[in-house]
């Protein structure tokens, strides 16, 4: 039986406003997002029938409840694919996170299955069929540096010169989406980022000015909620990070770094305080065929 294994990196967001509500409930935005190197395994088996999905975390559901389940299932349905497929995700990205596991994840198996039965489909198709399954799943599918708009699904890479060195931390606990975005008020927020600006930061590689432009608005609704997320962009701070700011909706937070060794020892620092803490750069791709 034939298979294919895939790296699918995690994202943070470098900016992340909040521009309008749509009438299907979603929300407009404009936002700079960026793939980092933390990244889940997903391995894709052929089998005869059916669509089975195993993981090393237990609590992921094994069912249509996984985005990752349900692009194949589309895959399956669209093409009218008789054979069945094994997932097997090898976990690394934290749940719930505001990293877009899920997503990339997903991500994963819409690239993996299109080669795996070379169904042809080009960059465009698929993030169309991604931007079905979840807002955040044509970026996962393109990765790199891009600003996002619409959705998250209308996509405009930017060139990145060099790479970022960041810290991330995740908390225990979780934070849900819905709930932040409906608890966000509008007419209330106080400081949007300024997209434009930071692309100009990002081509030419000035970090201290992309540390000093770091802002989300959702940070307004999910730190009053929240508040250990205050104290960890504090402990960042401390340790030498140029900006700090929460990725998504939350709860996870970066702090960005001059360079690798100032990130390094600020997260040796910083290790075993939080779920997670890690060390990490930017990346190019949101993801890596492996075999």
């Amino acid at each position: 039986m034939k298979s294919i294994s895939i790296k699918a990196y995690a994202k943070i967001n470098l900016t992340l406003d909040v521009v309008g509500k749509r009438p299907d409930g979603y929300h407009d935005v404009e936002m700079i997002m960026q793939s980092i190197d933390l990244w889940d395994e997903i391995i894709l088996k052929e089998i005869s029938e059916g669509i089975e999905l195993t993981c090393n975390i237990e609590e992921l559901p094994r069912d249509k409840g996984n985005i990752a389940w349900r692009a194949a299932q589309l895959i399956k349905d669209k093409f009218g694919i008789t054979k069945g497929i094994h997932i097997t995700i090898n976990k690394n990205i934290p749940l719930e996170g505001g990293l877009a596991g899920g997503s990339a994840d997903c991500a994963a198996v819409l690239s993996g299955l299109n080669e795996l039965w070379e169904l042809g489909m080009d960059g465009q198709q698929l993030r169309a069929l991604g931007k079905s399954l979840g807002a955040d799943v044509p970026f996962c599918l393109m990765g790199g540096t891009a600003l996002a708009q619409g959705i998250g699904d209308k996509l405009t890479p930017i060139d990145l010169k060099g790479d970022l060195w960041l810290v991330i931390i995740k908390p225990e606990f979780g934070v849900s989406t819905r709930e932040v975005y409906t608890g966000l008020k509008m007419e209330e927020i106080q400081k949007r980022p300024d997209n434009k600006r930071m692309i100009g930061y990002l081509n030419t590689g000035r970090v201290r000015d992309i540390a000093d432009n770091l802002v989300n608005v959702l940070e307004e609704v999910t730190i009053p909620m929240h508040p250990d997320i205050s104290r960890i962009k504090s402990l960042l701070a401390h340790q030498g990070a140029l900006g700090t700011l929460m990725s998504g909706s939350g709860p996870s937070v970066y702090g960005l770094f001059s360079d690798k060794d100032a990130a390094k020892n600020a997260a040796t620092a910083l290790k075993g305080q939080y779920d997670l803490v890690i060390a990490l750069k930017t990346v190019r791709k949101g993801l890596i065929q492996l075999s």
